[in-house]
């Protein structure tokens, strides 16, 4: 096997689509997702589509790195690799912790309901360089508010806007990273608008 392949498999980053309300034993994620989707959809004129969430995983120097966004106060465990976190909804409600998301980089960590992923693991082109600068710069991840469009990117901010940043910034290719067939992510398009202008030199009202 060439060197090129034996590296190819020892770094990867790979993508999760998960089903928005994936393990939501009391179906408020899921509910409230149907509402929202019911909304837009009928807003903007089209039919109804399933709703991803995101999530990435990144095998580099023989570790494994789960990178996220989760509710700051889903503490499963106590050892969860958050680098980062911001509010939930309001900035005034991100006083509370039950208001506020965080965003992780837990090496050997788990991604929930990683059993419910759809169309995934999608194997994102990679290599060492640029796995390493994805790692590196989630703990810089703009702190906007979950759920708003503070950016004015047009889109809303969230676990979508983290993975397409995260992306973009590291000089991984996207065009492909589709959600599975049906599918929308909504943030999706935030993170990638916000990161194009930082390359571009332009600033952000993120803090």
């Amino acid at each position: 096997m060439a060197s090129s392949q034996l590296m190819s498999d020892k770094v990867r980053v790979e993508l999760f689509w998960l089903p928005l309300g994936a393990g939501d034993n009391v179906h408020c994620v899921r509910t409230n997702g149907r509402i929202f989707e019911a909304l837009t959809s009928r807003a903007q004129r089209r039919e109804r589509c399933d709703l991803y969430h995101s999530a990435l995983q990144v095998h580099r120097a023989g570790a494994r790195y789960v990178v996220e966004m989760t509710p700051a106060w889903d503490l499963r465990t106590l050892e969860h690799g958050a680098v980062c976190d911001g509010p939930v909804g309001l900035r005034l409600l991100g006083r509370s912790r039950l208001f506020r998301y965080e965003v992780r980089r837990w090496r050997d960590g788990v991604i929930p309901d990683q059993v419910a992923a759809v169309d995934s693991p999608r194997r994102v082109e990679t290599d060492a360089a640029r796995a390493t600068r994805l790692l590196e710069l989630v703990p810089t991840f703009p702190a906007a508010t979950w759920g708003r469009d503070e950016l004015a990117t047009g889109d809303m901010w969230n676990s979508n806007s983290l993975v397409s940043w995260l992306l973009v910034r590291s000089g991984h290719a996207i065009d492909t990273l589709t959600p599975p067939s049906h599918g929308r992510a909504p943030g999706w398009f935030a993170g990638l608008c916000v990161a194009e202008r930082q390359a571009a030199g332009r600033t952000t009202a993120a803090s």
